[in-house]
């Protein structure tokens, strides 16, 4: 097979996240949160998996034709920022007024993020909380927190997407990924088993879920904290 249908499928399996987005939209709409989960997960591991790909067959290069970048962000919203918001809303995890502002919130600044060029570092990590909304409602979803805590998560992660707080890529982020892609490994296989039962009260996947999610969240920032040695 030549280089360039190499890349050109590559872009194809990209573009199957619009697929996946519907599938996890239409779950939304009937309220069955823990399909509408699951497709986001699928979704996560395509996005994961399709980025290491468009690098090895350089698909810039091969097949200059589809804007990778832009599919990946046009995707990426829907998957990581709109349908999650809009979980979090129907769902009632948010009553009221929350709601309403959880929503805006995250639509409004997360759309801002996407558009700003300044959003790696120089290490292939993140400047500012990288709209990752998926894996903060499929958190939500499992602890269940009180709805003002819900609340104050997604203010404050929200206003960290405009600092220059480090958050990792755990498969581009060199150092650590030693830990981190392991962490972020187990956090998807913690977030589809607590998706598969139903969010069940005491399942053990939800330990899970608090532990990686804490440190896909602060190794960062950590780093940040404690430079590398030279």
């Amino acid at each position: 097979m030549s280089a360039r249908l190499k890349a050109l499928y590559v872009h194809l399996f990209t573009a199957t996240g619009a697929v996946l987005s519907m599938l996890a939209m239409l779950a939304a709409a009937e309220e069955e949160w823990s399909m509408m989960l699951l497709w986001l997960v699928v979704a996560l591991i395509v996005d994961g998996i399709d980025g290491p790909l468009a690098r090895h067959y350089d698909v810039k290069t091969n097949w200059p034709t589809y804007d990778g970048v832009l599919l990946d962000l046009i995707i990426d919203y829907l998957t990581y920022v709109f349908i999650p918001a809009f979980a979090l809303f129907q769902s009632g995890l948010l009553p009221g007024w929350t709601g309403w502002c959880a929503i805006i919130v995250i639509t409004y600044a997360s759309v801002i993020y996407f558009v700003d060029t300044r959003m790696k570092t120089k290490d292939n990590s993140f400047a500012g909380f990288p709209a990752c909304w998926n894996m903060v409602v499929i958190v939500l979803f499992a602890l269940h927190p009180n709805f003002y805590l819900m609340l104050a998560i997604i203010m404050v992660l929200a206003a960290s997407m405009f600092t220059n707080l480090k958050f990792i890529h755990p498969v581009r982020t060199e150092r650590w990924r030693w830990l981190s892609l392991p962490v972020a490994l187990a956090w998807i296989a913690f977030a589809a088993r607590a998706a598969w039962v139903d969010f069940a009260p005491g399942e053990i996947a939800h330990w899970g879920l608090a532990i990686t999610s804490l440190y896909l969240l602060l190794a960062g920032v950590v780093q940040q904290m404690v430079p590398a040695r030279g």
